[in-house]
């Protein structure tokens, strides 16, 4: 079972134990060898998930929205990408270059392509910019994707 995963990031700490939590629970409800996380892996939810989803035997194939997408992350999370970009099973890319809201979008759109469920650490709120958790959860089930919100109950983002 592909299981993309989509989420805010820059959620405040109490937040993300809540998500972690949440995450690793949902992890829990497949079987490790037939488990693979489809994730973009940046900081937050992406690479919550597919750390649980490895930690719990399953793997990890990864979505590179452009070719400049790493630069464009914290540095921080840097070595936690890298590691994980190590562990994937396959690697899929856009070939788009630059990364913005577009290239964003557009890796997402393969991401929902490639799951068969899609995970979304969604507060249900539009989406701040093009391409946003919102956009990627109105595309999944555009397409017909199944869409689980994970989001714990009472918690706002900033």
């Amino acid at each position: 079972m592909r299981v993309g995963i989509t989420g805010h990031r820059g959620l405040d700490q109490d937040v993300e134990r809540q998500v972690r939590g949440l995450l690793d629970d949902a992890v829990r409800e497949w079987e490790p060898a037939e488990l693979v996380a489809v994730s973009c892996i940046a900081d937050g939810p992406d690479s919550w998930f597919a750390e649980a989803v490895l930690k719990h035997g399953g793997h990890l194939e990864v979505v590179v929205p452009a070719r400049e997408y790493r630069s464009g992350l914290p540095s921080w999370h840097h070595p936690t990408y890298d590691a994980l970009l190590r562990q994937a099973v396959d690697v899929h890319e856009t070939g788009l270059t630059t990364s913005d809201s577009a290239a964003h979008m557009a890796g997402s759109e393969i991401l929902v392509g490639l799951a068969g469920q899609l995970l979304a650490v969604w507060d249900g709120k539009p989406a701040r910019s093009h391409g946003g958790t919102a956009d990627v959860v109105a595309y999944a089930e555009r397409t017909g994707t199944p869409v689980q919100v994970v989001w714990p109950q009472g918690a706002t983002r900033g």
